[in-house]
Order: C-alpha cells, then structure tokens, then sequence
C-alpha cells in the first residue's frame, strides 16, 4: 500500500485520522467508531484511486485533475475562489492551505513533507498527531492542534 501525504491544495495527508487508520491498520475500528462502513474510509491520500467518502467529490481534486496541475499554484487562476473558500470554510485544518502551497513552492515538497512529519508529531516523545487531536495519546503531552493554528494564523502570528 503506497501512501501519499501532499495534495493538491495544500492539506497534509499524513495527519488526516483517515489516512491514519489506513497506515495503522486501524479502519475497522475508526468505522466502527465513526458509525461508518469501512469501505467508505479506504484511502491512501488525495493524489491516489483509493479516496475516503470524505474525498470522492473534492472540486479542488477535480479540478487540479482537470487542469493537469500537481499543485494548486501550478495554475493560472491560483489562488482562486474555490480554494479561498475551502481556506475559509468551518473546518480548522483547512486555514493552512494558502500557507503550506507557498511553503511547498518555495521550499520544495520534501522539505514541506519532512517539515509537515515533525509538525504533526508529539513534541515530547515524537508520536504521529492527527488535526483536532489535543494531547498526545502515547504520553499524554499537550499539542498544537489544527484549532490552534487557525487562532493563530487568525491574529498573525506564525
């Protein structure tokens, strides 16, 4: 199982509770759960075939697909609408997009990937995070989670 952690609009894949369970082999009990079947949460990442329920009608894909772009910035029309309004939306983890696009064009994406590996990981005993998680569940630690990095890219701060 081949996993992909980048996307097209900028989310990291690597801290999705989704794709988690996938790497974790933990699906059927992340279904059960969510009260979902397991087949609706089978992914490997925005830029493969096998995408979660949540992912099978994402515009941003489609579209990127349809304009032959490997990242949102790659087009003409960057940053358009759709993705400003996906940026904007109620969920927390989405806030970042815009940032990590320009992190991934100016840096590269194996340092964004590299850099996104550490974001997402305890800062006490270096255990994978996922977005809205709060405390670390191998040692108890306190995390910055996707909430508060939109708080903070709200007031201006890194």
């Amino acid at each position: 199982m081949e996993l992909r952690y980048d996307s097209y609009c900028g989310l990291y894949c690597g801290a999705c509770p989704v794709l988690r369970a996938n790497r974790d082999g933990r699906v059927e009990e992340v279904a059960g759960e969510w009260k979902m079947k397991p087949e609706d949460l089978r992914c490997h990442g925005c830029k493969t075939e096998t995408l979660s329920s949540f992912c099978t009608s994402c515009d941003i894909k489609k579209c990127a697909e349809d304009e032959d772009v490997e990242f949102c910035f790659d087009c003409s029309e960057f940053p358009c609408k759709r993705l400003v309004a996906f940026k904007d939306d109620e969920c927390a983890h989405h806030s970042i997009v815009l940032k990590n696009l320009e992190a991934i064009r100016e840096r590269g994406l194996d340092d964004w990937l590299a850099e996104q590996k550490s974001r997402w990981s305890c800062p006490e005993c270096g255990v994978g995070s996922a977005w809205y998680e709060k405390e670390c569940g191998a040692c108890g630690a306190t995390l910055y989670s996707c909430k508060d990095e939109e708080s903070d890219l709200e007031k201006g701060t890194p």
